[in-house]
């Protein structure tokens, strides 16, 4: 992006140091902010709405650095980039933060912390919990509409994309799951999610996803075979689908899935997949759900063909 609002030498004072004793008296800090935004519409109308207002910016990191107490800049930092991304239309931030005067005779100017961050990497951030590894790598892909979320669980997926504004429908047979997902909503003011109890191993075998309903599906550590066939007709042409699940290499290593047939077989997922046209695909070790495991998954994002255009 580039447009940019530029806020130089933003200085006020605040109560920030690791010892009490240098939190005890308000220090002089400044901040330096590089603010990327849509501002063309600002320049056709003239109109601040159309723009980010700096002077309300000014004021909010002002109000923020004078009134909050922190023992790191780091800190105070990432609460004026949560209040900014949260607050005004930025696209990125790159925040220079320093103390003017710290208490290190040998610097002579100043020291401090400089942080660029976009609004996606801070809505991952603050995802709790984080969405997958893999949904992030591929997110550049899923085209913006409706997603279906089949597994939800509590909905770590459905609520990382409803706060990037698609608009998701969750299944999962879990009732009580469900229900921390819909007050995870609630809590975040998300209103682009709804859920529903769906039991897809039981019978009718036909489960209902509708036709061609939804712009991308996700599948995540969930494997029900008999079930693609209605995943891909629930596709819009040109929808996405992206899986991930165990392979066989899990339950040989970690004797996790504890059954056999619940992970996949060396390209299985392929097979499973006829007629999309495979963006991605990889087979092997991948970082696990809580981040900190590593587990043997496979991984495939895949499309569907448009339709045909018109004949002549």
């Amino acid at each position: 992006m580039g447009e940019h609002v530029v806020i130089e030498q933003l200085e006020f004072r605040g109560r920030c140091g690791v010892t009490p004793e240098e939190r005890a008296r308000p220090q002089p800090l400044a901040v330096d902010l590089e603010l990327d935004g849509r501002l063309e519409a600002a320049g056709l109308s003239d109109d601040l709405v159309h723009t980010i207002d700096y002077a309300k910016v000014a004021q909010r990191v002002v109000g923020i650095g004078t009134v909050q107490e922190s023992q790191l800049l780091e800190a105070l930092a990432e609460r004026l980039l949560a209040a900014l991304f949260d607050e005004f239309p930025i696209g990125r931030i790159k925040l220079w933060l320093r103390k003017l005067h710290p208490p290190i005779s040998s610097v002579t100017r100043s020291v401090g912390i400089c942080i660029e961050r976009t609004r996606l990497a801070q809505q991952i951030l603050r995802a709790d919990p984080p969405p997958a590894k893999f949904l992030v790598q591929q997110l550049h892909r899923l085209p913006k509409g409706k997603v279906l979320d089949v597994a939800s669980g509590s909905g770590r997926h459905a609520l990382f994309l409803a706060s990037l504004g698609y608009q998701v429908d969750a299944v999962d047979r879990d009732e009580p799951a469900l229900a921390q997902l819909s007050a995870g909503a609630r809590a975040r003011y998300l209103t682009g999610i709804s859920s529903r109890v769906l039991d897809l191993e039981q019978p009718p075998h036909e489960p209902n996803l509708s036709h061609e309903a939804y712009d991308a599906i996700l599948v995540f550590f969930y494997l029900n075979r008999p079930l693609f066939p209605y995943l891909i007709d629930a596709l819009t042409p040109g929808g996405v689908l992206l899986y991930e699940t165990f392979t066989v290499d899990n339950h040989v290593q970690y004797r996790h899935p504890k059954r056999r047939e619940f992970c996949l077989a060396p390209c299985e997922l392929l097979s499973l997949t006829p007629g999309l046209r495979i963006l991605h695909y990889d087979e092997g070790l991948h970082e696990g759900t809580s981040g900190l495991e590593s587990v043997y998954t496979a991984q495939l994002t895949a499309q569907k063909p448009s339709a045909p255009g018109p004949s002549i």
